[in-house]
């Protein structure tokens, strides 16, 4: 028991180090809400704020603990702790790395009160045979590789075509290059079949980035 409140203690002094980089130059409940949901998520693994909440053993009411980090949440991310972030990520990360991009989705099929609730393919339940189709949202991720291969986020947006002045989901992948190719002047993205297009293969040549697609079946090359 003494060993396991050690290890416990000592990752949370990790959770805090880390955290206190990215946080610094916000105000201090900027800063307690970083520590506590960095510190709650991985205490828990969940992202559910109950679940969370439950990790941080405070003397307030759940409830009330659970309205505090959802007004946080409402926020979204400081754009100072985006920038400390970054900058930080840029130290882990060699020169013309690796930059993974992929689209995902987060299906809430029995969602009725969500914000801007679209419909999206979903990909637990469609085959190449058969798509099937609910109620969700559309997530776009990008990380770069480190110096010893562990992937890092450095763009993840959780998006929808039902959003107020929503443009496209590859407004929101051209937001995730010219991020990558701003922060590390030259990389190879790797992208799965989905990006066989030629709008991407514009794009990344308009950066100045090289990149490795994989190609769809019925696509001809000259």
């Amino acid at each position: 028991m003494a060993n396991f409140t050690s290890n416990t203690y000592q990752m949370k002094r990790k959770i805090l180090t880390f955290t206190n980089k990215i946080s610094r130059q916000l105000t201090k409940p900027e800063r307690k809400f970083v520590a506590d949901i960095t510190y709650g998520i991985l205490a828990a693994e969940s992202c559910l704020l109950t679940d969370i909440v439950d990790q941080l053993h405070e003397d307030s009411r759940k409830i009330n603990i659970v309205d505090r980090l959802s007004r946080h949440l409402e926020k979204g991310t400081p754009v100072k702790a985006a920038v400390s972030y970054l900058q930080m990520v840029k130290k882990w990360i060699p020169s013309e790395p690796v930059i993974h991009i992929d689209d995902s989705d987060v299906v809430k099929p029995d969602g009725y009160k969500f914000e801007s609730l679209g419909i999206v393919r979903d990909g637990s339940e469609s085959s190449s045979a058969k798509n099937v189709y609910q109620k969700g949202y559309h997530v776009t991720e990008a990380c770069v590789l480190t110096t010893s291969n562990h992937p890092v986020s450095i763009f993840s947006r959780i998006h929808s075509s039902s959003e107020k002045d929503y443009k496209s989901a590859n407004t929101i992948t051209f937001d995730a290059m010219e991020r990558g190719a701003a922060l590390f002047h030259k990389a190879t993205f790797a992208m799965d079949r989905g990006y066989d297009d030629n709008k991407m293969f514009l794009k990344l040549d308009e950066l100045k980035q090289d990149y490795v697609i994989r190609l769809k079946s019925n696509r001809k090359l000259l």
